[in-house]
């Protein structure tokens, strides 16, 4: 059986051996030249390609913040005041005290009328408000 291909090989033109040995030219820049030529290369890798969407789709939204900072906007605003507050832990015990200091995982309460400070871990709290604002 014979294949529909002929056995004698191709001829290479003298054009495709001569674009191999061409070499790379590139023009000399001034320093302000090759400073915009880097920030320019820098911008490119790191901003990403928007993904391209077809003309009737609408854009999608960016995805919210992951920590608006809401809490230590709280826990800054009560400890600079010295608001007497109360914590209501898992248990359903009520600690009374004033917030000396906080951080990732705990919280500080410094409790008046010789009762020991305390250091609370924030997943052992149920929730806190404002001593003022029991009714009574």
């Amino acid at each position: 059986m014979r294949n529909g291909l002929d056995a004698t090989p191709a001829l290479r033109s003298s054009e495709v051996e001569s674009f191999g040995n061409r070499k790379l030219i590139r023009p000399t820049l001034g320093r302000d030249q090759a400073r915009l030529v880097e920030a320019a290369a820098e911008h490119r890798e790191r901003s990403p390609r928007p993904a391209e969407r077809s003309p009737g789709t609408p854009a999608k939204k960016a995805a919210p913040a992951e920590q608006t900072h809401a809490e230590n906007f709280y826990y800054q605003k009560q400890m600079q005041s010295k608001t007497p507050m109360v914590v209501v832990t898992r248990d359903g015990e009520e600690l009374h005290g004033v917030i000396e200091w906080y951080d990732k995982c705990c919280l500080k309460l410094n409790r008046a009328g010789g009762q020991s400070n305390l250091m609370i871990y924030k997943a052992s709290i149920r929730y806190m408000f404002k001593e003022a604002e029991v009714t009574k």
